[in-house]
């Protein structure tokens, strides 16, 4: 699979074109009560994330198999937690057309993609992802509201985030409704992630939308 990541140009050009997904709204539903933990699973083939774990797993992609495909999602993450973004989307695109619905690793790719992407500042192309996991499936999970609230309102659609935040209270209202942020929801975001969430939090206090 190495030796060929040059052609997964275009490979990326098919998967990042979801990303126009991003520019219409996913409808928000009252409640958010699934635990969809077969997205939240992490790839971890190789501990460490230095370059001996980049070697090691470069060397497991070669192989077929389930497990080349998970030591290529952990390299995928890995690229692109370090800067090195071109590489880290072609991997992730050679996995996503490989693995579609009917896979068990197709959930956990979108959802680790979408966290990579908002992670590098691409908060468009993030909503994309996350947003395909919430179409046509019947699954309304419980990462959805916060995690789109988030994103929403960095990319300047406070309105909507401010509706996807409220879809949080309405599950939850004990967790998401008093004046901290449930940090035990939340252990995987980063300080600053956080902080942005609290501002939407902020701001559905000032003025809570009416349901529907």
């Amino acid at each position: 699979m190495i030796r060929n990541i040059q052609r997964a140009g275009a490979l990326f050009a098919l998967v990042v074109s979801v990303s126009a997904w991003a520019q219409s709204s996913t409808r928000v539903e009252e409640f958010y009560f699934d635990d969809d933990r077969k997205a939240q699973q992490t790839f971890q083939v190789v501990k460490g994330s230095d370059d001996e774990a980049v070697r090691r797993l470069m060397q497991m992609a070669e192989r077929d198999g389930v497990n080349a495909d998970k030591a290529s999602a952990q390299l995928a993450h890995l690229l692109m937690s370090s800067g090195r973004l071109q590489e880290g989307k072609s991997f992730y695109a050679q996995l996503l057309q490989r693995h579609d619905q009917t896979s068990g690793l197709h959930r956990p790719l979108l959802y680790r993609y979408g966290w990579d992407l908002y992670r590098a500042g691409e908060h468009g192309p993030a909503l994309a992802q996350w947003q395909q996991l919430l179409e046509g499936r019947g699954i309304r999970p419980a990462w959805a509201p916060p995690t789109l609230a988030l994103v929403l309102w960095q990319l300047d659609r406070k309105p909507e985030a401010v509706a996807w935040y409220a879809a949080a209270v309405r599950s939850e209202p004990a967790k998401w409704g008093r004046g901290t942020l449930p940090t035990d929801l939340l252990r995987d975001w980063t300080d600053a992630e956080r902080a942005d969430l609290a501002k939407v939090q902020a701001a559905w206090a000032k003025a809570p939308p009416a349901w529907p």
